[in-house]
C-alpha cells in the first residue's frame, strides 16, 4: 500500500503547511498541529477574525476535542452573532458530544441567525437537524 504522505523535508508539503490559511483547501491531511498553531497564530493579531476562529472549531472537532471546539464556536458566536454556519456547526459538535438539549438551543439561535441573514439554505438544513433530534 503506497502512502499518500510525504516525508517532512518535501518542498511542497512545507509550502502548503507555511500558507495554511492561505491554502485551506490544499491542507487537509496535513499538518493538523500547524494548522492549529497557524491560526491561533492569525487570532493573536485579529481575535476577530471570523474564519480564523471558524477554523480553529472545526479543528479541534475533527480531531476530537470536543470542549475546546465547542470554546472556540462560542467565541465565534459571541463576536459574530449572525456567522449562520457556526451555529450549525456548534449544534453538531454539541450533538457529538452527546449533549441534545444545548445543540437544539444551538439550531434555535442558529435558525433565528438564518432568518436574520436570509440564508435560507442554512435555515432549512438547521431545521432539519432539530426535527432529527426530535
Amino acid at each position: 500500500m503506497q502512502s499518500n504522505v510525504r516525508p517532512q523535508g518535501d518542498s511542497r508539503e512545507s509550502a502548503i503547511c507555511s500558507n495554511l490559511v492561505l491554502n485551506w483547501p490544499l491542507t487537509t491531511g496535513h499538518c493538523p498541529m500547524d494548522r492549529i498553531a497557524a491560526l491561533n497564530d492569525v487570532l493573536t493579531q485579529n481575535p476577530n477574525d471570523t474564519f480564523a476562529r471558524y477554523g480553529l472549531a472545526m479543528e479541534y472537532s475533527k480531531q476530537g476535542d470536543l470542549d475546546r471546539s465547542l470554546a472556540e464556536f462560542s467565541i465565534l458566536l459571541k463576536a459574530s452573532p449572525d456567522y449562520t454556519p457556526g451555529y450549525f456547526m456548534a449544534a453538531q459538535t454539541l450533538a457529538r458530544a452527546d449533549r441534545i438539549a444545548d445543540a437544539k438551543t444551538m439550531l434555535t439561535d442558529g435558525i433565528a441567525s438564518a432568518r436574520r441573514t436570509g440564508n435560507l439554505h442554512a435555515q432549512g438544513e438547521m431545521e432539519a437537524m432539530l426535527s432529527e433530534l426530535g
